[in-house]
């Protein structure tokens, strides 16, 4: 017997998520994807044979036992063609002419840190064991109000201060922050949370994707489609009708009326409360809240299609790191940082297909071409993002000198193309900006004032695979109640 109907807007990752919890429970799920493919940020695009994707590199904490192992097994995800990165090197973080190997593991992290910094044996010590307390605790979040608190606690601490009174070397707190592209490290807003349980994961361990992201969302969809759901695209929607204080259905595409007990939004909150153009309970102090509120930076990627046979392929992410580089402010426009992230090659291949380079990028650099449609924002447009590539290409080849002469084509895209492609309001890439200063106000829950309309997805707790991935379950929890979420992840003891 079903247990009610759902109108998910939004085929990203926890869009269809929180679409195949709720079915496999006895729901009647319908997604809705405005977009021509599903996954948001999972997507992949082609250009002749070399297959890119948009938004998806690398997960962490997904060995046996760990978090995201935890939360993919119940998705039925385990068996995708996932690659382990070197756990003697799963990052490397090169800083001018030197380089520092992140190992996998907290002992071993610590043990190869500390023989490049054995005068921070002590410093290290406390923030490995800090992280991997944080990261042991993830799944606290579905207990009860005492853990919420302690989440709120690491909510409320800035992740600088921290890293600062941890860390006396200048130089070990900018290593330990070189991997800053998994997030947006801004020194006056950033909670420790946040870097604690992103940084975490990762040590635990470190994974690729042979064959790209949409991997994940086609085989969530083969399973809502499994268990009745259904998932639409080309279905846009434009209107959340609210009736009596209460969310009734949508209007997709301007026509078409859908009626659901339950609508949960994966799209950016700002955009969901657009959809509500009439409400009682949707105050205008909440619509000023959400409309206010800063999104992070977005980022630059140039795709790059090589040249078989000439660049190695690396089993590691590389993190490109001008020796001045202020990795603590986002304010910067020029290009200080630079992540080279290489695509799985089929199997017993020793050289790379496609590399990608990714580099900050703020909104402010490209909001004047945004009134232009795509491919058609003109030559200084083009001019920007080839004077964009040429600074990433000249800072990468200091530490892999032969890139240059590897490259075939490349494609790129900026803030603008997530906004137009994913609606990713202002291009951003790890959704709205969480303040440790006000973490009330930026911290977003599952829950708005229409009670029967929910939230999800990376602008709510945590962003990346593993933040959406666990939002999922506590959307989903406001549906199902959160004794039916710990069994169902088998969190029970």
């Amino acid at each position: 017997m079903k247990r009610g109907s759902v109108i998910i807007i939004g085929a990203g990752l926890g869009g269809l998520e929180c679409g195949y919890i709720l079915a496999k429970n006895g729901m009647q799920v319908t997604v809705l994807e405005h977009e021509g493919q599903v996954g948001g940020c999972l997507q992949t695009f082609r250009r002749g044979a070399a297959l890119f994707d948009t938004g998806f590199h690398y997960v962490g904490a997904l060995d046996e036992g760990e978090s995201l192992h935890t939360l993919f097994s119940y998705f039925d995800l385990m068996g995708l063609p996932w690659k382990k990165l070197d756990e003697d090197c799963f990052d490397e973080v090169v800083i001018g002419e030197d380089t520092f190997a992140f190992a996998n593991k907290h002992q071993r992290f610590y043990e190869r840190m500390a023989a490049r910094f054995p005068k921070e044996r002590e410093g290290l010590k406390k923030y490995v064991d800090f992280l991997k307390g944080v990261g042991d605790h993830i799944f606290d979040a579905f207990k009860g109000d005492e853990s919420k608190r302690h989440t709120y606690t690491l909510l409320s601490r800035s992740a600088y201060e921290f890293l600062n009174e941890t860390i006396q070397n200048p130089l070990l707190r900018k290593v330990l922050s070189g991997t800053s592209l998994k997030m947006e490290l801004n020194a006056p807003t950033l909670p420790l949370y946040t870097f604690a349980q992103i940084n975490d994961s990762f040590i635990r361990s470190a994974w690729r994707l042979r064959g790209g992201g949409s991997q994940i969302a086609d085989k969530l969809v083969e399973g809502i489609l499994s268990m009745g759901g259904e998932v639409r695209t080309r279905a846009a929607v434009t209107y959340i009708k609210e009736e009596n204080g209460k969310a009734v259905g949508v209007i997709v595409n301007e026509e078409d009326y859908l009626e659901a007990d339950w609508i949960i939004s994966s799209v950016h909150p700002s955009h969901t409360i657009s959809l509500v153009k009439d409400s009682k309970a949707l105050r205008n102090i909440y619509r000023n809240r959400i409309a206010n509120l800063d999104n992070t930076f977005g980022m630059f990627t140039a795709n790059i299609r090589l040249k078989p046979g000439l660049l190695p392929y690396v089993n590691r992410n590389i993190f490109v790191h001008r020796v001045d580089a202020d990795l603590w402010n986002v304010n910067t426009l020029k290009t200080e940082s630079v992540l080279v992230n290489y695509s799985v090659p089929e199997p017993y291949s020793s050289t790379a297909v496609n590399i990608d380079l990714l580099s900050p990028m703020s909104w402010s650099e490209v909001k004047k071409w945004v009134n232009f449609p795509v491919g058609r924002r003109g030559e200084d447009y083009v001019a920007f993002k080839e004077e964009k590539t040429e600074e990433c290409i000249r800072l990468v080849e200091k530490r892999l000198p032969e890139l240059r002469g590897a490259v075939e084509r490349i494609f790129t895209s900026t803030p603008l193309s997530y906004q137009s492609y994913i609606s990713s309001a202002e291009g951003c890439a790890f959704g709205i900006r969480k303040d440790y200063n006000n973490p009330m106000y930026t911290v977003l829950t599952p829950r708005t004032p229409i009670p029967n309309l929910l939230l999800t997805g990376q602008s709510l707790n945590l962003h990346g695979i593993l933040g959406v991935s666990m939002t999922s379950f506590l959307t989903c929890a406001e549906i199902l109640g959160l004794d039916t979420i710990r069994k169902e992840l088998k969190l029970e003891k």
